[in-house]
């Protein structure tokens, strides 16, 4: 075994590019100098070999202190809450524990602009200046008092004698004082009642992928956000650490991420959230090696005491499910176990650089609702077979109406600008618009849903059908030919999609009946690759004649 794993360290690879969130550009005003000097001063490390020495942040710490501590030119922060998703051994509570102490103790509040630098165009200030909190009231906060442990057990190694000293502080296993009792951090677990009330000034949310509804966690979470809402100056904030979640738990986690997706995405009017996640890139595969070394690099960035090659003999050992390994090594989201697809099979099928032009031919999808469902316009590009996204309607966005005139106006504006060669539509609660544009471009078309139709594709009626195209879409899929633009807000759809088996084969549907997780977008991808595929076998003789852009002359 020894000589195997020298053998392959020796192989050269390089990282792979990580799938990174969070803002792409620094704040223009931040107190992560003052922060970073005070806490590198103060600070011991608290574990591992160097355990007893300074403190030393990575870079990729101190990057999320300058956002997580930046602020607008009124000196209030720009985010309200935030989450650090980070690999298992990332070292996310003694960075978690290092903020609590900043906050306990350390300059975290604007004090006002320093006099001496301004730029001298403006007149503007530059530079913050950063003071402690006068009676901080810091909490951990977990699920249960191990993993409250995580933290707490970190400060007596992290804070030093002289540290101690120079801010009276008093060491206690679930509660830590400061200045004679003014400043404190205590441990809080799921206790929703008890924690109503008290106004604490910052709390850390340890490992809120466990956080449940059925250990409380939800309802803990709940508290938590009252409080700290109705802070003076609404200064006092949440941050939470996790691993990825499981999407099939409805974690606080799986919560913060879809709230996080939802603001990205532009279907939220929420500000203020700050998401800072480095994952493996999707193509990682577990069961080559230097894949695995490359994704587990991207992953870890620059938490360098992590030994990549012990995590690829824990990931190759077989009792680690490739689930586990997946979420806790290489910090990606796994699909539910009935999921249609895993999102990092859809995600690799994303392009993003490609555009669609006008006068380009084209194939549309389309499947709708007016008060329940989302309704989705989907284009797909003939040549190459390319989905994009012409419209998403959600009645929740319009006082519970789909506005169906705007929807009718997206449908005549694609006719306008691009070759429609086909055109499918579920008829489902739109009969009369589709009457409509069957007879306003039906001679135009050239596939027909039917005999009798021509848009017109009652997914009700054809279920076979319907499922040998929602195989076929998805084995284009997995074999990476099907091609997206990648946005945010389609791909969601295809998340929430599940497994749904029939006497054909398989479908997709909703989580269930009710379910807020909607699928529509991917019903109208389907429908648009369907009328795609059908239009390519045409003989060459029934395609669209395309110009030439040669004259003839008698």
């Amino acid at each position: 075994m020894t000589t195997e794993v020298a053998s392959r360290s020796s192989i050269a690879v390089e990282p792979a590019r990580p799938v990174l969130t969070g803002p792409p550009s620094l704040p223009p005003h931040s107190l992560v100098n003052q922060i970073w000097e005070w806490a590198e001063e103060r600070y011991l490390q608290p574990d591992g070999p160097d355990a007893g020495s300074g403190w030393k942040f990575t870079d990729e710490q101190l990057r999320f202190l300058a956002h997580w501590y930046g602020i607008d030119e009124q000196g209030r922060f720009i985010y309200r809450t935030g989450v650090y998703r980070r690999m298992k051994g990332a070292g996310k509570n003694p960075f978690g524990a290092a903020i609590c102490g900043i906050e306990f103790v350390g300059p975290c509040r604007f004090a006002g602009w320093d006099e001496r630098h301004r730029n001298a165009g403006t007149g503007n200030y530059l530079t913050p200046i950063a003071e402690p909190h006068h009676s901080s009231w810091v909490q951990t906060a977990a699920v249960a008092k191990e993993q409250t442990r995580n933290t707490m057990a970190l400060f007596p190694a992290m804070f030093g004698k002289p540290m101690v000293s120079e801010y009276a502080i008093e060491i206690g296993k679930e509660i830590i004082y400061a200045h004679g009792g003014r400043c404190r951090i205590e441990a809080v677990t799921s206790s929703p009642r008890t924690l109503e009330g008290p106004r604490a000034t910052f709390v850390l949310r340890d490992e809120t992928h466990h956080w449940l509804s059925a250990n409380e966690g939800h309802a803990m979470a709940a508290v938590i956000e009252r409080n700290v809402a109705k802070s003076r100056g609404g200064m006092s904030r949440v941050l939470s650490l996790t691993n990825a979640h499981d999407p099939a738990e409805d974690s606080v986690g799986q919560r913060d991420y879809e709230a996080y997706e939802k603001i990205a995405a532009g279907k939220s009017k929420a500000t203020g959230f700050l998401y800072d996640c480095r994952e493996a890139p999707p193509q990682t595969k577990l069961d080559e090696y230097t894949s695995l070394k490359a994704g587990l690099l991207a992953a870890r960035g620059d938490s360098t005491w992590l030994d990549v090659e012990r995590l690829i003999d824990e990931i190759w050992d077989p009792r680690t499910p490739a689930s586990t390994s997946r979420r806790f090594y290489l910090n990606q989201i796994i699909a539910a176990e009935d999921a249609w697809i895993a999102p990092h099979e859809w995600d690799l099928c994303a392009h993003p650089d490609l555009v669609l032009s006008p006068q380009e031919e084209i194939t549309l999808g389309f499947d709708g609702s007016k008060s329940d469902d989302h309704t989705a316009l989907v284009a797909c590009r003939v040549p190459d077979g390319m989905l994009f996204t012409l419209g998403i309607w959600n009645p929740a966005d319009y006082d519970g109406q789909v506005p169906t005139a705007e929807v009718d106006a997206a449908v005549q504006k694609a006719f306008a600008t691009y070759l429609v060669n086909g055109f499918f539509a579920d008829v489902e609660e739109w009969e009369s618009y589709i009457d409509k544009w069957e007879a306003a471009w039906s001679a135009s078309l050239y596939v027909h849903s039917n005999s009798r139709h021509s848009i017109a594709w009652d997914m009700r009626g054809r279920t076979r059908e319907i499922t040998q195209a929602v195989e076929a879409f998805h084995d284009g899929i997995v074999e990476h030919v099907v091609m997206h633009e990648g946005s945010r807000r389609a791909s969601q759809y295809v998340y929430n999609a599940r497994r749904r088996p029939n006497q054909y084969g398989v479908t997709f549907g909703k989580e269930h009946r009710e379910s807020a997780r909607k699928v529509d977008w991917l019903a109208s991808a389907v429908l648009a690759r369907t009328a795609r595929q059908q239009y390519i076998l045409l003989p060459e003789t029934k395609r669209r004649k395309r110009r030439t852009g040669r004259a003839m002359f008698a």
